[in-house]
């Protein structure tokens, strides 16, 4: 049997990778695998007020999600990511971050 070696884990480019802001985020899951898609979206831009406000918001098909991101990884690593976000949400909230 070969003998086990480790490696140190390295982020390579963490700091020149741009930063999205998300403020919608879609899960899905089949079989074995979960796909998080991260979006983007700003609501639109309405001139006017009253019926002339209304009237522009009727008339628009859709409102547009930019997606930043979408991650796809297996149940196991989900749980994972579940635990640290856990983990930091309670961080954060035991430093004084705002309740949510």
């Amino acid at each position: 049997m070969a003998e086990a070696i480790e490696l140190p884990l390295f982020f390579v480019g963490a700091e020149e990778t741009p930063i999205f802001f998300a403020n919608l985020m879609v899960v899905q899951h089949q079989d074995r695998e979960f796909i998080l898609t991260f979006g983007q979206y700003s609501p639109p831009l309405v001139l006017g007020s009253g019926e002339k406000a209304v009237e522009q918001i009727k008339n628009l098909p859709y409102v547009p999600i930019k997606v930043v991101a979408r991650i796809g990884m297996t149940p196991e690593r989900l749980k994972e990511v579940i635990q640290v976000l856990q983990e930091n949400y309670n961080t954060f909230q035991e430093r004084g971050g705002e309740e949510g």
